[in-house]
């Protein structure tokens, strides 16, 4: 079998972990049902982007500094089939114009409430710079966020920094969040480290109705599994130089081997994807002119001991032989500005671009 790693670092901790093992590949989030390892999930199956498990063959505390994972780790890079330049940089802003009036179109006609569009940005890996050093910058930079370095031949290397809970759980309960709604901190803003508390942050009518169907929507994915579950919020979070609007579901599940049914009904959640979700997924599937792959997918630890850790992979990048492609997204309603939305994306895009300076 083919191998592939992760290393990941939780939010709000400073140890590092580590898994390496053989790689599976399985047909449905469903298959997950009862499996333990690393999960490496794309926004859309296909046989081109597999949700693929990594077997925790060997798994422990640190960043291992040993020549077998280097290999690894370069010849993941190298070998990244999936990486394909843009053709020119000003494709990628005559891209989105595009994508963006289809996309209103149709939130106009009222097909959909909400739709997701992402877009992708392509980097110089700088001189000098590996995936392990990108990571651990990441690490530094951004401690309240899921820092994570992946690579299966499948996916290719991909690292995220990312704030938004799946699924997750570490004996005592479970929880996932609702996050929707953008805004960038202003210079003035940045030293506050808990921006509900230390600033006022005033949200717009549409970033507060965004972020109320992701809570609609995750309340009606939990009522199929469980009775006992309590929502918190909303409230400020902050993430690199934004803020988001955060809604804390608890909850306990009288089965856990059905995990992978849980994550079926979850993911993508309208945070990344849209409403109604079965048609917003296959519009976005269908429309966008750059293919999502692992970006608004999910990553983690899936009942390995320290327990289930599922992020949404969001302000990540795909790392290929001197390459590096960033993605980003935001929501869409009716009455969506082109412009306004550009730079929410552009905004999200420093967070990867940061670790690259």
């Amino acid at each position: 079998m083919m191998k592939g790693f992760a290393l990941y670092r939780l939010p709000h901790q400073q140890e590092c972990h580590y898994v390496v093992g053989d790689t599976e590949e399985l047909g449905s989030l469903a298959e997950l049902n009862g499996r333990q390892g690393f999960v490496v999930a794309p926004f859309r199956i296909s046989n081109g982007q597999p949700l693929v498990l990594i077997h925790a063959d060997h798994s422990g505390a640190g960043v291992p500094g040993d020549d077998a994972l280097d290999h690894l780790v370069g010849k993941i890079a190298t070998e990244a089939s999936s990486h394909v330049p843009l053709s020119h940089p000003a494709d990628e802003r005559l891209y989105y114009a595009i994508d963006f009036a289809s996309f209103l179109s149709q939130l106009r006609a009222g097909s959909f409430r909400k739709l997701v569009l992402s877009r992708c940005a392509e980097e110089a890996m700088p001189e000098g710079a590996t995936a392990i050093s990108l990571f651990r910058k990441a690490c530094e930079s951004y401690p309240r966020m899921m820092i994570s370095l992946v690579g299966t031949p499948q996916s290719g290397l991909w690292l995220t920094a990312t704030p938004e809970i799946l699924l997750e759980s570490d004996g005592s309960g479970w929880r996932t969040i609702a996050l929707a709604g953008t805004m960038k901190l202003r210079d003035d803003q940045l030293a506050f480290d808990n921006p509900s508390k230390d600033i006022s942050i005033l949200w717009t009518t549409k970033n507060i109705q965004e972020q109320r169907y992701v809570v609609t929507y995750i309340t009606e994915c939990l009522e199929q599994f469980t009775k006992d579950f309590h929502e918190e919020g909303p409230y400020t979070v902050r993430a690199a130089n934004l803020v988001h609007l955060r809604s804390d579901f608890t909850f306990t599940l009288p089965d856990s081997h059905r995990l992978g049914d849980l994550l079926q009904a979850l993911h993508p959640t309208p945070a990344v994807c849209g409403l109604p979700k079965r048609e917003a997924y296959h519009f976005i599937t269908h429309n966008e002119h750059t293919p999502r792959s692992y970006y608004s997918g999910f990553m983690g630890p899936l009942s390995l001991p320290g327990g289930t850790h599922l992020f949404v992979s969001l302000r990540c990048m795909q790392i290929s032989r001197g390459h590096c492609r960033l993605y980003a997204g935001g929501g869409l309603l009716r009455d969506s500005q082109e412009e306004q939305e550009w730079q929410e994306t552009e905004a999200k895009l420093e967070t990867m671009r940061n670790i690259l300076t």
